[in-house]
């Protein structure tokens, strides 16, 4: 049990340090390489492969769909292509049992410890400690019952053989397999244990192949306990990712004998035989017999995606009424993606769509000056109000996320000035959504004003808009785009035109007002919309500066 422990330690360490390797590239492989069915199944087994975790591939494919970046079409390959990239880690123990790696893997350690300790580079060395007590908790487990004199080995295979062979103690394995990979939250645990007591003799290829069939529906139980609390294309997805694996199940398990039959013929080992002997090579039958599963099942069912979209879309209905209410948050979702890389991501993710919230708000001021009556001014105002309620409690809900992030033990150091960016986009944000308020205020004296602004000062107002509506623009696109030095020098153009615009109709404001054009009452109200244009255009220049800012302490 030590043994299995520090290997789920190993590979929890390996893939957490992985993730923070990739980092924004991760995402961006999910978000881009989903064009069709066959590039979405490369891209979860690569993706897979990459982090060796299939459980967080999977997650954060579900948060994906949550957040309406991916479709159902689209994600079912990638959580079946996540299928095949688990797989890899079976090869590596299959080696590790054959060729004991393991006792060369202490200069690797000292490798390890020198980018942990001299900070140089610290996530690759945590992947290598993790890869490293992968390979040693492998061969401990493997040389702790070889070292046992035959007494000790007659007890243990005593309390853990199986009581017989046949379907139903099979059936019993499958079920206690998808139990513990659901509790532990690792199928590498199932992987050695079936490899270890299979290739020592302890227990027949049947029985191992059974109990490794079982991880498969405990995977897929674990990502729709998570996207239980998520929004419906999510619970659906998840629902197709367990109707995916418990067909699949079935239909092998129906049919695993002949199959472990078939791969035990290539290492010369006859799986009939009453007393089964040591043999390492049965790790490889096992490692073969995972992958072939896996490959065989999405390649079948790569091409009934859209079958298994109609029955989850059956199955999982939206509560009746009407429509499902979705938070205001589209990306930060309890119980998804709780790695403190990922987390930052999705509240990377969370500000843009902040940002979204902020502009339509802007768009709504805009509208203002254009109502025609007052029943559709004040629907107008209303909905600004509103944006601005939202607004405010977005700002809350990212930040208290961030700062919850903050608080975690194991958040890199280097992530700390990033957070500390982000938070200070959302301040400036939050003051954009303020200015807008404040004109919209603006606009509501001018409506019921009996000195409203002149046709001229309206017109200066919107081209004031346009600008400011540029500069909205380009700072989205700053924000979304991975190297923002373009956008950023374009983001200060935009701003020093709004200056000089504001400097030039804040002297014409004072002529008109001498030449009696319109009152001084008029003047001020006027210059209040024109001055809080710039001061918008000034949040926005912040958020540029702590978006370089976050994107030099990456």
């Amino acid at each position: 049990m030590g043994c299995l422990g520090l290997l789920m330690y190993g590979t929890k360490l390996m893939g957490d340090s992985l993730q923070q390797l990739a980092g924004d590239r991760l995402r961006h492989i999910l978000d881009s390489l989903t064009t069709n069915r066959f590039t979405s199944l490369l891209t979860g087994a690569l993706v897979t492969a990459m982090i060796q975790s299939s459980t967080a591939a999977s997650l954060m494919t579900v948060s994906f769909v949550h957040a309406g970046m991916l479709s159902f079409m689209q994600a079912l390959p990638v959580l079946m292509g996540a299928s095949v990239g688990n797989t890899l880690i079976a090869w590596l123990m299959a080696a590790e049992l054959n060729f004991g790696f393991s006792n060369y893997i202490y200069p690797l350690m000292l490798v390890a410890f020198l980018l942990v300790q001299y900070r140089k580079r610290p996530a690759l060395g945590e992947s290598v400690f993790g890869f490293c007590f992968i390979l040693l908790s492998l061969g401990l487990l493997c040389h702790l019952y070889d070292s046992m004199t035959p007494a000790d080995q007659h007890l243990v295979a005593g309390y853990l053989a199986m009581p017989g062979e046949h379907y139903g103690v099979y059936v019993l394995l499958l079920l206690v397999g998808a139990a513990v990979t659901f509790a532990v939250q690792s199928s590498a645990a199932i992987m050695a244990t079936s490899m270890v007591l299979c290739s020592t003799g302890v227990w027949s290829v049947y029985a191992g192949a059974a109990f490794m069939l079982g991880e498969n529906i405990g995977r897929a139980v674990a990502t729709w306990q998570a996207a239980s609390s998520a929004g419906t294309p999510a619970r659906r997805t998840a629902f197709g990712q367990l109707a995916f694996n418990l067909v699949g199940v079935a239909w092998m398990f129906a049919a695993f004998p002949y199959v472990i039959g078939f791969l035990c013929d290539f290492v010369h080992f006859d799986p009939t035989h009453g007393q089964i002997a040591p043999d390492h090579n049965l790790a490889y039958v096992l490692a073969a017999f995972h992958t072939g599963f896996n490959l065989c099942n999405a390649t079948l069912f790569i091409g009934l995606t859209k079958p298994l979209e109609r029955w989850a879309t059956q199955c999982i209905n939206k509560p009746a009424g009407n429509d499902e209410k979705e938070s205001e948050l589209r990306f930060i979702t309890k119980g998804l993606l709780d790695t403190p890389e990922e987390s930052v991501m999705e509240a990377r993710k969370e500000i843009i769509n902040y940002t979204d919230t902020v502009t339509k708000m802007f768009t709504q001021t805009r509208y203002l000056f254009s109502a025609d009556n007052e029943t559709d001014f004040k629907n107008i105002f209303t909905l600004v109000e509103h944006y601005e309620e939202i607004s405010d409690e977005m700002e809350t809900d990212i930040a208290g996320y961030l700062n919850r992030i903050t608080a975690e033990e194991d958040v890199p150091e280097s992530l700390r000035p990033v957070i500390c960016g982000m938070l200070r986009e959302l301040a400036e944000i939050e003051s954009i959504g303020d200015s807008c308020h404040h004109i919209a205020h603006t606009a509501r004296r001018n409506f019921y004003s009996s000195q409203p602004l002149t046709e001229t000062q309206l017109e200066h107002i919107h081209q004031m808009f346009q600008l400011t509506e540029q500069a909205l623009e380009q700072m989205r696109s700053m924000l979304f785009a991975r190297k923002a030095p373009r956008e950023a020098s374009t983001a200060y153009y935009i701003e020093k035109e709004i200056n000089n615009y504001r400097n030039q109709l804040r002297n014409l404001n004072f002529a008109d007002v001498n030449r009696g054009l319109y009152s001084y009452q008029t003047g001020a109200m006027y210059m209040d919309i024109i001055n809080e244009c710039e001061q918008l255009s000034d949040s926005i220049i912040n958020v540029t500066e702590a978006r370089m800012e976050a994107q030099g302490g990456q």
